[in-house]
């Protein structure tokens, strides 16, 4: 069954532009694919946490010798990592705090980035593991000119960062769909956000 999964990381539960561009990827990617599945995680929500000391070392810890500590442990890391590997399209998105990723985020790429998981390390060379197919992330900035090119790119470790993380771990088709100054006037914030909702209706499709 064709599934996409969709990680939500802002903290606004109303409001959020990111969320709402969002929405209407969601809606075409429906419309495409009307027998589809589509799984959810709100992660500002609090329910994943820092991984520990346990979960690093379960991590790096033989499937036969796991004690039932690092099972616990790493139980949720299984989940997430078996959800995106269900999916054939990642939808993430996402505001930028302080020129990055939030630290919810953060924490769920944590538990997902995964030796032998979702990323193998063997002679010197690294190898992605993820099946997912492709990845579209949706990002918002308050001010203007992150973009490349732009005079505040050097500040944008949101989306590079994004897009090689993904990449990493074997999901090459990443495209980014960009919303920025969602703080200006009215009318810049609804040219901006509408021109991203057309882009990720597109990429949806």
């Amino acid at each position: 069954m064709t599934t996409l999964l969709r990680i939500d990381a802002s903290s606004r539960r109303d409001g959020s532009y990111s969320r709402s561009i969002g929405d209407s990827a969601e809606a075409t990617w429906r419309r495409t694919h009307p027998e589809g599945r589509i799984l959810r995680r709100h992660v500002a929500d609090g329910s994943i946490p820092l991984i520990s000391q346990d979960t690093i070392t379960g991590f790096y810890t033989a499937p036969a010798d796991m004690s039932p500590a690092l099972e616990a442990a790493t139980a949720l890391s299984d989940t997430l990592i078996a959800e995106l590997q269900e999916a054939d399209t990642l939808l993430i998105t996402v505001p930028i705090y302080n020129f990055t990723v939030p630290a919810a985020l953060k924490a769920w790429i944590d538990q997902i980035v995964r030796i032998d998981h979702t990323f193998a390390y063997e002679n010197g060379t690294f190898e992605g593991l993820a099946r997912t197919r492709r990845a579209i992330v949706v990002c918002a900035y308050g001010a203007q000119g992150y973009l490349e090119g732009e005079p505040f790119a050097a500040a944008n470790f949101l989306a590079p960062y994004l897009t090689f993380l993904l990449g990493f771990i074997g999901i090459k088709d990443v495209q980014i769909v960009s919303a920025q100054s969602t703080t200006a006037d009215e009318d810049t914030v609804r040219a901006s956000v509408a021109a991203a909702i057309d882009h990720a209706a597109r990429i949806a499709a």
